[in-house]
């Protein structure tokens, strides 16, 4: 028997991942590679390399894609050493369209 009522299509919980990572994370390709993860996890946001040597993220979309992105960053691209990765979740603020590489330092 096919039904006849309409499935509610079910939201799942936006969220918004900061994080730093440490280690040799600058000249290895790591921000082209987080970029090319986010995208194909739909997430928004950005990343950048940092003066002190890491690299910061911020991403919003849905939390079980933003954990992919997560795990990604905790072993990044193949000529990466990552040793640690300081997360902040906080409230997303939907600001963002697309993911992009951020050239500038705050």
């Amino acid at each position: 028997m096919a039904e006849t009522g309409q499935r509610k299509p079910s939201k799942e919980e936006q969220v918004r991942l900061h994080a730093i990572v440490h280690g040799i994370v600058q000249g290895v390709n790591f921000r082209y590679y987080t970029r090319l993860r986010a995208e194909a996890l739909g997430l928004s946001g950005w990343v950048a390399n940092r003066s002190d040597g890491t690299v910061e993220v911020v991403a919003e979309g849905p939390r079980s894609a933003v954990e992919t992105l997560l795990d990604f960053l905790q072993k990044g691209p193949p000529a990466a050493r990552v040793d640690y990765v300081e997360t902040y979740w906080e409230r997303p603020t939907g600001e963002f369209r697309g993911f992009r590489i951020r050239y500038e330092v705050d």
